[in-house]
Formats: structure tokens, C-alpha cells, sequence
């Protein structure tokens, strides 16, 4: 018995320092590998359509999908990077007209306000007669700090594009490869937690593509809507101001900034009517985030609405962006585990009050027999 117990702990410690060495080893791969995960989950429907419309050739379809994903991922940083560097002349330029130019008189219904339209007219009034170089005293401090946060992030491109590229090969394998990867998946899973572990992993994928859905149908509605109401009331560049909304709406930040600085922007420029147009329109165009997102999610997943919310805002705070997905991942498994255990729980009640317990024969009384029979009773 001793001796058995020994090699057991043996076993475990050596199998445990074996994952933990690989995965130490994979470090570098794994933002790339997990992303790659939930991309390929996430559009396999769509995979599946395009290898049909190629003629059943899998090899043109993950061509294709590659493809997408090389245009989709690279194309808006690339484009994002020489819109920033042929506009900063122009950004610079506007900055100072921005500092110099006096602030409009603030509309009357801001004033009226509850609560915080007065507090609002005061600090309005003491910047609007303050003298230009006061304003550039006050804000000169915070525009250094936003200066050096770009430069430093700006080293980080180069790093974000290597995961970029190693992301779509990653994907690329998971595409061709799909199905045995995830039959090993659901063996896997299988042999930790039996049918209850298969529905488990079923489950998450449902999650993934329902958030994947509510993520990018909602961030490309509020980028589309967002970018006519810029077009509408006149702001300049609002092609790049929508392509910005759209990372932005993905990042899970929303339009927000881009709509409300524009909001300021026209203000600060006199066009008070267009302003507050904008002003209404950035309303609705932020309010999608608590409309529509909901009830795509909801439709892609059989899971409770609140479970997926609180895995996609606290997957966002624990593991950033990816978190979106792994928050409801790991909510869905464990929920999935904690019904089948409850369920199971009951079930064993219900037939311990309603029967007799019968005697055991000898065969019965080995426990390895007890926990295997009632593992096979219940099932499903």
C-alpha cells in the first residue's frame, strides 16, 4: 500500500512538472495559440460554407479564410499606422488652433441641467476667459504624458504584428486540422468527466461563437451608424474615424471617445446645433452595447444570459481582450459540471427515498463497484 501511494505521488509530480515545463516552454506562443482557438471556434460555420462552395476542397477554403484573416487583422494596423503618420502635420496644426481659439458661449439646456449643469457652466466660464496661454499651461502637462504613452506603445507594434502572423498560422493548422483536434478535445474531455464533460466543451464552443457574434455584429453596427452620424454633422476624416470605432467597438471600448470628441470638437468650432445633433446621436449609437448584444448573445448560446455577461466583463477585467472569450468559456464548463453534479445529487435523493436498499452481494461491496455502477446509473 505504502509503495503504491509512493509511485502514485511519483506519477503526479513528474506528470505535473512535465505540463509545467511545457507550458513554460509555449509561453511565448500562447496569447497566439488561445487566440487562434477562439477565431477558428468561432468562424468554422463559415469555413464550413466556403470548403462547400469550393467544391469540398478543404486546402482552398483554409486558403480563402487565411486570406480574410491576413486582411482583416494586418490591413487596419497597417492602415491605422500611415494614417497616423500622414495626418500628424495636420493633428499638430489643429491642436494648437484647438489652444488658441476662444470656447463658445455653452448651450442653455446644459446649463439647466440637474445636479451638474451649474458646476458644468462654471468650469466652462473659467476656461472659456482664461487667456490661450494659461490653457496651454493646463493642458500641456497631460498632452507630454499622452505623447510619451503613444512612443512607448509605438515600440510594441512590431511584437504585435509577430502575434498577428503567428495567429493566422495557428489558425491556419486549426482549420485544416479541425476535426482531429477536436475529437482529441472531447476524448479528453470525455475521460475526465464522462458525457457531462463532452456537453461541457459543446457548450463552450456555443459560447464562443455567441460572443464572437454579439462582439463584432455589435461593434460593426455602432461603427456603421456612428460613422454616417460623423458624415452627417460634418466632422472631418470620418472614414479613419469609423475604422477607429470599429477596433475600438472589438476592444470593448465602444465608440465612445470617437463620438464624444467629436461631440466636443463641434462645439469648440461653433457649430452648436450640429453638436448637439451629434451629441443625441452618440446616445443611441453607444446605447447598442446594451440592446443588441444582449440578444445576439443570447440566441448563439444555450446558456443563462447573466452567466455570459458576467464571464465577458470579467474575462475582459482578468485576462484583457482574450477574456472576452475565456470568461464565458470557463463559466459555461463549470457551470455545465455544477448542474450535472446537482442533477446527479437529486436523482441519487429521489431513488434512495423512494426504494428499499437492497442487500449487497459480495460484488457490491467492493466500493471501485459502487462509484463505477453509479457513475453508469446517472449518466445521461
Amino acid at each position: 500500500m505504502t509503495w503504491d501511494l509512493t509511485r502514485i505521488l511519483l506519477a503526479v509530480v513528474g506528470i505535473g512538472g512535465l505540463i509545467a515545463a511545457s507550458v513554460w516552454v509555449l509561453r511565448p506562443f500562447l496569447p497566439a495559440v488561445v487566440w487562434a482557438t477562439m477565431i477558428v471556434v468561432a468562424t468554422w460555420p463559415t469555413l464550413r460554407a466556403v470548403e462547400a462552395r469550393l467544391w469540398g476542397r478543404r486546402g482552398l477554403a483554409v486558403a480563402v479564410m487565411t486570406l480574410v484573416m491576413l486582411a482583416v487583422l494586418a490591413a487596419p494596423l497597417t492602415l491605422g499606422v500611415v494614417a497616423i503618420i500622414d495626418r500628424a502635420d495636420d493633428v499638430v496644426a489643429w491642436s494648437r488652433s484647438v489652444i488658441s481659439r476662444p470656447l463658445p458661449a455653452l448651450p442653455a439646456w446644459v446649463t439647466s441641467l440637474p445636479i451638474v449643469g451649474e458646476t458644468i457652466a462654471v468650469e466652462w466660464t473659467k476656461i472659456a476667459g482664461a487667456p490661450s496661454e494659461e490653457v496651454a499651461a493646463r493642458l500641456g502637462p497631460h498632452v507630454r504624458d499622452l505623447v510619451r504613452w503613444l512612443i512607448a506603445e509605438a515600440g510594441s507594434i512590431g511584437s504585435l504584428l509577430v502575434q498577428f502572423l503567428l495567429t493566422v498560422a495557428v489558425s491556419g493548422v486549426l482549420y485544416a486540422r479541425g476535426e482531429a483536434v477536436a475529437g482529441g478535445v472531447l476524448a479528453f474531455a470525455q475521460r475526465l468527466a464522462g458525457n457531462h464533460g463532452v456537453r461541457a466543451v459543446l457548450l463552450s464552443a456555443d459560447a464562443i461563437r455567441a460572443v464572437a457574434l454579439g462582439v463584432v455584429v455589435t461593434a460593426v453596427a455602432q461603427a456603421v451608424v456612428g460613422g454616417i452620424g460623423l458624415a452627417v454633422t460634418g466632422v472631418p476624416h470620418p472614414v479613419l474615424l469609423t475604422s477607429v470605432m470599429l477596433v475600438l467597438g472589438i476592444a470593448q471600448i465602444g465608440p465612445g471617445p470617437v463620438l464624444f470628441g467629436s461631440v466636443i470638437w463641434l462645439y469648440v468650432d461653433g457649430q452648436s446645433l450640429w453638436g448637439t445633433v451629434m451629441l443625441l446621436w452618440a446616445l443611441v449609437t453607444t446605447s447598442f452595447d446594451n440592446i443588441l448584444r444582449p440578444v445576439l448573445i443570447k440566441r448563439g448560446a444555450d446558456l443563462p444570459l447573466l452567466l455570459i455577461l458576467a464571464g465577458v466583463i470579467g474575462g475582459l477585467l482578468a485576462f484583457g481582450l482574450v477574456g472576452l472569450f475565456i470568461g464565458p468559456v470557463i463559466l459555461a464548463v463549470a457551470y455545465t459540471l455544477l448542474v450535472a453534479w446537482v442533477t446527479a445529487g437529486d436523482s441519487l435523493g429521489r431513488l434512495s427515498s423512494s426504494a428499499p436498499l437492497a442487500p449487497l452481494t459480495t460484488t457490491q461491496r467492493d466500493p471501485r463497484h459502487s462509484v463505477r455502477d453509479a457513475a453508469r446509473s446517472f449518466t445521461p
